[in-house]
Order: structure tokens, then sequence, then C-alpha cells
């Protein structure tokens, strides 16, 4: 069995490659390079230096110009390095090329996520579709000399040499690999789906929060609900949804969950890998879209988040937007200008608990203007329904009479079959 993190530690400088478009700024390529060395500290990859490549036109070979070729490859043998990590996709020849010209390993920003994400996945689902973007990644990159990630971070020569017959032989080996997991996802989703039916049917409104990676999600969860779900300062640092019990007053309460972030330039394959993270946000009574306001690049990240949403089919669900850590945010005036552009948004500290009070109440505003206030009289020996409805926390005034229990509230559609016929004639 091959040791992932003892490979790991073989590699001991890598270097980055970020790429500047035509179109693209200079910051914001810097900004996306800061991304790609959080990503590659993730991994524990020790990094020798960075450069930013300013491209008029994309080569065919190489990506980069023959004389920026040169230029990379210098810098390699002067400083030992032992991978490179392109902030740009490569194609698969473009990686070739790369590693027969510089003979070292040559990765790409799909591949570093793709990794984080093998190691942080833990539903059976989320596993699945990893191993599942793996492969189909690996497959048209077999003629490299390194063909995965985790063998490549040895640093040596490589496996080279191996013949047309075995080469064939692992291409077919991964294509019934796919085809095989292909079929276990299918079963996997189809119990998602029986299991999201009734999640449906619950009476319990819920609530997700969404947002690009490190916005603070986890710590937000924290905060609200009392709990300890794992919040780390660091990309990707949970990847599965987490939820727990959000008691808004004394009569409601809603299930809070913090879903997996995003993130720009997230691989194509690994959108479906977490559907059944994002599903929590499609399914959603309300989203909670949080934005870390004291990040420089936070309105790219906004605008990420809304492009996600909308591939997933999310971007209809009612939204509630939240700017966290002002507490952080040194320039008063952008939280100025934002009020002006967002008027329904909030600003909060996760981490210091300013306006986390307002955002329960918001919450509370927002999810009970979706419900129907209603008058019921349940006979006393239908304690079943009553049980249903205090479970679903929209009671807010009950009595009990000789004609049985009296009770007014705010319930979802959902209720409304079980209740019509208990309801007060006006």
């Amino acid at each position: 069995m091959f040791d992932l993190e003892e490979n790991r530690k073989k590699v001991q400088n890598a270097l980055l490659v970020g790429i500047q478009q035509p179109k693209m700024t200079r910051q914001e390529s810097e900004y996306l390079l800061e991304e790609l060395t959080e990503l590659t500290l993730n991994l524990d990859i020790p990094i020798a230096d960075r450069m930013i490549v300013k491209l008029r036109k994309p080569t065919p070979a190489f990506l980069v110009g023959k004389g920026k070729l040169q230029e990379i490859i210098d810098l390699i043998h002067e400083k030992n390095i032992d991978v490179i990590i392109f902030d740009e996709e490569l194609s698969p020849a473009q990686q070739r090329n790369w590693e027969r010209e510089s003979k070292i390993c040559v990765i790409d920003r799909q591949e570093v996520i793709i990794d984080i994400f093998s190691e942080r996945a833990h539903t059976k689902e989320a596993v699945l579709q990893v191993s599942l973007a793996r492969m189909e990644y690996s497959l048209p990159r077999l003629t490299r000399a390194w063909t995965h990630l985790s063998r490549q971070r040895g640093g040596g020569t490589g496996a080279r040499g191996q013949g047309e017959t075995q080469l064939e032989a692992d291409r077919r080996m991964i294509n019934d690999r796919i085809s095989n997991v292909k079929k276990e996802l299918k079963e996997v989703i189809k119990h998602r789906l029986v299991q999201r039916a009734k999640r449906l049917r619950k009476p319990v409104p819920t609530v997700s929060i969404v947002g690009y990676t490190n916005a603070g999600k986890s710590s937000l969860l924290n905060a609200l609900t009392h709990s300890d779900a794992l919040a780390a300062d660091k990309l990707f640092a949970t990847l599965d949804p987490t939820t727990r019990r959000l008691d808004l007053d004394n009569s409601q309460h809603v299930l809070l969950t913090d879903t997996v972030g995003f993130v720009r330039r997230l691989p194509h394959r690994l959108v479906d890998a977490f559907k059944a993270t994002l599903e929590e946000a499609v399914v959603a009574d309300l989203l909670i879209h949080l934005i870390d306001v004291s990040n420089p690049e936070f309105e790219s990240h906004f605008e990420t988040t809304k492009k996600v949403l909308q591939e997933i089919g999310a971007d209809k669900n009612p939204t509630l937007i939240v700017f966290n850590k002002v507490d952080l945010l040194v320039n008063a005036e952008i939280i100025d200008r934002l009020r002006i552009l967002h008027e329904d948004a909030l600003f909060i500290s996760a981490e210091s608990g300013e306006g986390l009070e307002s955002l329960k109440e918001i919450i509370s505003d927002r999810l009970n203007a979706q419900l129907r206030s209603t008058k019921l009289v349940i006979p006393h020996d239908r304690y079943d329904i009553i049980s249903k409805l205090h479970t679903s926390g929209g009671i807010r005034h009950q009595t009990t009479e000789d004609d049985g229990v009296h009770i007014e509230g705010l319930f979802s559609e959902s209720l409304q079959g079980i209740l019509t016929p208990f309801i007060m004639n006006a």
C-alpha cells in the first residue's frame, strides 16, 4: 500500500507558478497565487519560491513561451526544486512536455484540490465522487513520468519505459474501476434522494450556511448553536455537512447546516463530488450567504459563491447576505458602501458575537414570512398531532379547554395536510 503521508514528506521544494491572463490584473493573479499557496500548504508541501508569468498568448506545448520555460528550468536547478505547481489548468500534453523538459514532477491546481478533497471526504458518496474525479483526471495522463500526485511526491525519476501493453492494461483497469464506481454511486445517490424526501416531510425549517471557503461558516454554526464542529483557519477545513439545532426563541427552532466552502477554479469534476453537501443548500428553507468582509477579494468570493449556487439550482432559494469578520476590518468605509449596495445585509463577527442576536431575529422573521398563521383545536386523544407541532417549533400560543387543545402558530405548507381537519372556523 502506498503511503501518501510518507511520500509527501519527501518533497523538499515546490515552485508555484501563477499565470496572469491577458484580461487579468496583476493584483487578481497575486490573490489567486496566494490561494494556491494556502492549498499547497494544506498538503504540507514546502514552498521554495513563487512567481507570476504574464501571459500574452498561451502556447499549446507548454502554456508559456520558450523564454519563460527556460527561466523556470534554470530556477528549479538553482533551488533544487522537485515539483512545479501551476495555478492554471494544464492539458495532459502540457504536463508531459513540462516533465520531459524539467525532469521533475509538474502538476496543476486541479490535482492539488483533488488531493485535498480525497483526504477530507468522509461520507460514502463524497469518497466515491472524489475517487471518480481522480480516476477521470488521471486516465488521459497515464503516459506521464509520474502517474499520480501521491507517487509524484517521491521526487525521484518515476516509472519510465513501460511497454504499450502495460499502458493499455492500466487503461482498461482504470476504465473498469470508473464503471464500478459509477454503478456504486447510482445506488448511494438513490439512497440520498430517499433521505432527502424524508427530510422534506419534516416540519422543522432548515437553514444552510453557504459561502467561500474560510469565510467562517463552521465558526458561525458553533457560535449560534454552542456546538464544537471543526473550525480551522484553512481552506476546505470541512467537506461534509454538519447539522445542529438552533433555538431562535422559547418556541421556535430550526436545523442549521454548515456546507462545504466554494473556491475559484474549482475543478468541474468535483462539483458533482459534493452534491451530497450542497444538497443541503438546495433543499434549505433559507440560505445564509456568509462573506469574509476582511478579505480583500471578498467581492470575487461573493460572485463565485453565487455562480456555484446557480449551478446546483439553489439560486432561487430565499437568501440572507451576511458579512462576517467585521472585527477584523480596518476600513469602516467599506461597510458604509456595502450597506448602500446590500440594504438587507447583516454585519457580524462570529468570533466576537457581534450581530448574532440580530441574525437570529432576522432568520426567525424570514422563516415566519414563509409560514401560514393557523388556529387549531386538537382533540385530547390526538397528542400525536400536538407532539408533531411542538417538534416543528411553530407554536405561538397553546391552552387546554374542554373541547380540546387550542393552538395558534405558524406552520409550514408540509403540515397543512394533517392540520386541515383541526382548523378553527372563522
